[in-house]
């Protein structure tokens, strides 16, 4: 099959394929996160063999991991990147200074916010990471692009090792107690708990995120994002970034169900060395088929009704959050990881199918989404023209969103 792009691409087109692609970006972070959301991530191996969905649960598991997990969490942070490189590149880097800061510490608090009541919150890490950013926003893409690599390969920061931490078993069990409480008071308070936990345990704040936002920077800079058909030499190699890197993730995967023979330390030194660049090359290789197939018309017709999903991305991310906990925990309707995979699956479908037809709705009336309005606001520090005008053509709009 041919993916180069067939023709150029109107400057609202790209923006339609930026926006597009975060909405697809969120799409994988929505059902990655809602295995924690639904609590099955919480459980101990006997108990989600014990589910009755099991026979199902398995294969989705294990798909999941192949084709999801941290691939666009990475996708995501990547995308970060780029959008800070256009914005710079929109408003200058001297001029935009102050305000990209103080649209960092915005975001930061949203950020803070949303940790009280979800641990997985990546607002507060995306807002601290930015400010390195500023300093590199000039740097070659070339160089901005291998820092951003070697970045992604260092080990986790290393932070001292506190004793006195609950294990793993331990944490994920008493958050499974906390998450399933129909008490608010337990439910923050296990949220808390499990969020020290998280950052102060082994599963420490990887240097990757920086690395992966310097490699979104390099997109953007590159101007490969801005003029698709004439990078289409770059797209079809970093297309085949995509089936590497599901080579070495299946690799992963078959050493986390024990199936190549690797054992104790044998095995966490192959994790340790095959991981992290097949997370990298599975999303560079989704950003590539993604652009790859938006150029061709059959193709766009579908995939731009992501478009307003990642419009409103930060809206949409929020409600994650918000539906999650209402449908799955213990102060919400409770239904709990009783269905396991399926159940997550399930919650997808409906959710984010929901939220492609909500976004289209909204954005026809309004110009942004409540949280990016708020946002908005709070960076500018006063109240935003919201509702769009009778006859607002997309020009002003999209001049709106600069």
């Amino acid at each position: 099959m041919n993916l180069s792009p067939t023709g150029p691409v109107p400057g609202s087109q790209r923006l339609d394929l930026l926006d597009a692609l975060r909405g697809f970006a969120l799409a994988g972070v929505l059902l990655a996160n809602l295995e924690a959301f639904s609590l099955y991530y919480y459980l101990s191996p006997d108990a989600v063999i014990a589910l009755p969905t099991h026979a199902v649960d398995r294969w989705l598991d294990a798909a999941s991991g192949l084709l999801v997990s941290g691939k666009f969490i990475t996708l995501f942070s990547i995308m970060f990147g780029i959008g800070f490189a256009l914005q710079m590149q929109r408003i200058g880097q001297a001029n935009g200074r102050r305000w990209y800061l103080r649209r960092l510490a915005v975001l930061f608090l949203i950020g803070l916010l949303h940790s009280a009541f979800w641990w997985g919150d990546i607002l507060r890490a995306y807002a601290v990471v930015g400010l390195l950013l500023l300093p590199l926003a000039r740097v070659r893409p070339r160089n901005l692009a291998f820092l951003g690599v070697v970045l992604v390969y260092l080990p986790h920061l290393p932070w001292p090792q506190d004793e006195s931490l609950a294990s793993h078993a331990q944490a994920f069990a008493d958050a499974l107690v906390a998450f399933s409480s129909h008490d608010a008071a337990t439910m923050l308070l296990g949220n808390h708990v499990f969020n020290l936990w998280w950052w102060q345990s082994g599963w420490r704040v990887p240097a990757s995120l920086p690395g992966l936002m310097l490699i979104g920077v390099a997109l953007g800079n590159a101007h490969v994002l801005r003029d698709p058909a004439g990078h289409a030499r770059f797209w079809k190699r970093l297309l085949a970034c995509l089936p590497i890197g599901l080579a070495l993730a299946l690799l992963v995967v078959l050493a986390d169900y024990g199936r190549l023979g690797w054992v104790g330390d044998a095995t966490a030194s192959w994790r340790h060395a095959l991981e992290p660049g097949a997370v990298l090359m599975i999303a560079l290789g989704y950003i590539a088929l993604f652009v790859s197939l938006f150029m061709r018309p059959a193709w766009h017709r579908w995939l731009r009704h992501l478009a307003p999903v990642g419009r409103m991305a930060l809206s949409n991310y929020l409600v994650h959050s918000i539906v999650g906990i209402g449908v799955f925990y213990g102060v919400g309707l409770g239904v709990g990881p009783r269905y396991g995979m399926v159940a997550v699956v399930c919650a997808w479908s409906v959710l984010f199918g929901a939220q492609i037809a909500f976004s289209r709705w909204w954005l026809e009336r309004f110009r942004f989404g409540p949280a990016e309005w708020a946002w908005r606001s709070l960076t500018y520090g006063q109240r935003q023209p919201m509702r769009r005008q009778p006859g607002e053509d997309a020009a002003s709009t999209l001049a709106a969103r600069s």
